[in-house]
Protein backbone atom coordinates (compact mmCIF):
# COMPACT_ATOMS: atom_id res chain seq x y z
CA UNK A 1 0.00 0.00 0.00
CA UNK A 2 1.34 3.07 -0.74
CA UNK A 3 1.78 6.18 1.46
CA UNK A 4 -0.19 9.76 1.22
CA UNK A 5 2.00 11.86 1.15
CA UNK A 6 2.43 15.05 3.70
CA UNK A 7 0.97 18.30 2.98
CA UNK A 8 3.58 20.06 4.90
CA UNK A 9 2.51 23.73 3.93
CA UNK A 10 -0.81 22.67 5.23
CA UNK A 11 0.62 21.65 8.65
CA UNK A 12 3.06 25.09 8.54
CA UNK A 13 0.21 27.21 7.89
CA UNK A 14 -2.10 25.15 10.84
CA UNK A 15 1.06 25.65 13.24
CA UNK A 16 1.00 29.04 12.52
CA UNK A 17 -2.45 30.17 12.80
CA UNK A 18 -2.07 27.99 16.09
CA UNK A 19 0.81 30.36 17.28
CA UNK A 20 -1.33 33.21 16.45
CA UNK A 21 -4.13 32.19 18.18
CA UNK A 22 -2.49 31.79 21.23
CA UNK A 23 -0.73 34.98 20.85
CA UNK A 24 -4.49 36.87 20.92
CA UNK A 25 -5.21 34.70 23.87
CA UNK A 26 -2.18 36.17 25.88
CA UNK A 27 -3.08 39.56 24.22
CA UNK A 28 -6.34 39.16 25.61
CA UNK A 29 -5.57 37.44 29.05
CA UNK A 30 -2.65 40.03 29.76
CA UNK A 31 -5.25 42.77 28.81
CA UNK A 32 -7.74 41.74 31.28
CA UNK A 33 -5.21 41.19 34.11
CA UNK A 34 -4.63 44.79 33.66
CA UNK A 35 -7.99 45.60 34.17
CA UNK A 36 -8.74 43.24 37.01
CA UNK A 37 -5.78 44.59 39.13
CA UNK A 38 -7.34 48.56 38.69
CA UNK A 39 -3.81 49.04 36.56
CA UNK A 40 -6.00 50.45 33.22
CA UNK A 41 -6.65 53.83 35.47
CA UNK A 42 -3.03 54.27 35.49
CA UNK A 43 -1.63 56.50 32.21
CA UNK A 44 -0.36 54.19 29.59
CA UNK A 45 3.26 55.57 30.17
CA UNK A 46 3.19 55.10 33.78
CA UNK A 47 2.05 51.38 33.70
CA UNK A 48 4.84 50.61 31.12
CA UNK A 49 7.09 52.28 33.28
CA UNK A 50 6.10 50.23 36.46
CA UNK A 51 6.31 47.21 33.82
CA UNK A 52 9.78 47.76 32.98
CA UNK A 53 10.32 48.63 36.43
CA UNK A 54 9.33 45.39 37.54
CA UNK A 55 11.22 43.41 34.60
CA UNK A 56 14.45 45.16 35.94
CA UNK A 57 13.98 44.06 39.69
CA UNK A 58 13.07 40.90 38.89
CA UNK A 59 16.47 40.49 36.93
CA UNK A 60 18.55 41.72 39.86
CA UNK A 61 16.49 39.94 42.92
CA UNK A 62 14.54 36.76 41.50
CA UNK A 63 13.04 36.91 45.07
CA UNK A 64 10.62 39.55 43.74
CA UNK A 65 8.91 36.98 41.96
CA UNK A 66 7.52 34.53 44.83
CA UNK A 67 6.98 37.74 47.03
CA UNK A 68 4.65 39.02 43.61
CA UNK A 69 3.37 36.01 43.44
CA UNK A 70 2.25 35.78 46.55
CA UNK A 71 0.32 39.07 46.36
CA UNK A 72 -1.42 37.81 43.43
CA UNK A 73 -2.73 34.83 45.60
CA UNK A 74 -4.06 37.17 48.35
CA UNK A 75 -5.49 39.64 46.15
CA UNK A 76 -7.56 37.13 44.10
CA UNK A 77 -8.20 35.64 47.49
CA UNK A 78 -10.01 38.45 48.94
CA UNK A 79 -11.63 39.31 45.66
CA UNK A 80 -9.68 41.47 43.94
CA UNK A 81 -10.57 45.11 42.92
CA UNK A 82 -13.11 43.57 40.46
CA UNK A 83 -13.56 40.36 41.77
CA UNK A 84 -16.02 38.48 43.63
CA UNK A 85 -15.09 37.48 47.36
CA UNK A 86 -14.54 33.77 47.54
CA UNK A 87 -15.85 31.69 50.07
CA UNK A 88 -13.32 29.95 52.45
CA UNK A 89 -13.70 26.55 50.50
CA UNK A 90 -13.82 28.11 47.67
CA UNK A 91 -10.89 29.77 45.50
CA UNK A 92 -11.08 33.00 43.85
CA UNK A 93 -11.35 33.46 40.10
CA UNK A 94 -8.04 32.93 38.96
CA UNK A 95 -6.54 32.49 42.60
CA UNK A 96 -6.02 28.53 40.98
CA UNK A 97 -2.95 26.87 41.56
CA UNK A 98 -1.89 26.60 37.87
CA UNK A 99 -0.10 29.92 37.08
CA UNK A 100 -2.97 31.95 35.53
CA UNK A 101 -2.74 35.24 36.59
CA UNK A 102 -6.07 36.24 35.64
CA UNK A 103 -9.57 34.98 34.93
CA UNK A 104 -10.64 34.37 31.45
CA UNK A 105 -13.46 32.59 29.89
CA UNK A 106 -12.74 29.62 27.70
CA UNK A 107 -8.99 29.47 27.92
CA UNK A 108 -7.91 26.66 25.82
CA UNK A 109 -4.36 25.12 27.28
Amino acid sequence: MARKPRDYDAELQALMEKAKKVKTQKTTQLGELVQVVGADTLPFEALAGALIAALEQSKKQPEAIARWTERRQAFFQQGGKRGTKAKPDEPAAGAAGNGSAAPAAGRAA
